[in-house]
C-alpha cells in the first residue's frame, strides 16, 4: 500500500490525538504541562501570554485551553474575554492554572467563562484529571 495511505488511515479514527493550548509566560510551567500532556496522548501547542496565545488561534480546533492568570502583554481573564468573542473557540473550555487563590479572581475567571481553577503548585495527575474531565 502507498506510504501516503497509510500515512491517512493512521491519523484517523478515535485515537486521534486532542489538541490542548497552554498559555502562561513561565517557561518552566509551559514545559512540565506539555510534558503531561504530551505524555497523556495530547498536542500541545503553547503561547507566552493572551496576546501571543490569540495569534496563534487560526482556526485549528483546540480541545482545551489552559491559561495562567498573571501575564504581560494580555493576561488570562483578558485573553478568555477575548477567546469567547471569536465563534471557533467561545465553546472551547479554559482551565486556569495560576498562582492566584483569591475569591474575587475565581469568580471573575468564572465570570468570564473558565471551567475550572487551579491553583499552583499542581500535581500532573490532578491536571490531568481535569483535563479528561473537560475534554470527554
Amino acid at each position: 500500500m502507498p506510504q501516503e495511505f497509510l500515512a491517512y488511515v493512521r491519523g484517523q479514527g478515535e485515537n486521534v490525538a486532542k489538541t490542548i493550548m497552554i498559555v502562561d509566560d513561565s517557561a518552566s510551567i509551559r514545559q512540565v504541562v506539555s510534558i503531561a500532556l504530551q505524555g497523556a496522548g495530547f498536542e500541545v501547542i503553547e503561547a507566552a501570554d493572551g496576546k501571543e496565545a490569540l495569534g496563534k488561534l487560526t482556526g485549528q480546533r483546540v480541545h482545551l485551553i489552559i491559561s495562567d492568570v498573571n501575564m504581560p502583554n494580555m493576561d488570562g481573564i483578558s485573553f478568555l474575554k477575548a477567546l469567547k468573542e471569536l465563534p471557533d473557540y467561545k465553546f472551547t473550555p479554559v482551565i486556569m492554572l495560576t498562582t492566584e487563590s483569591a475569591e474575587d479572581k475565581k469568580l471573575e475567571g468564572q465570570a468570564a467563562g473558565a471551567k475550572a481553577w487551579m491553583v499552583k503548585p499542581f500535581q500532573p495527575p490532578q491536571l490531568l484529571a481535569a483535563v479528561n474531565k473537560l475534554v470527554a
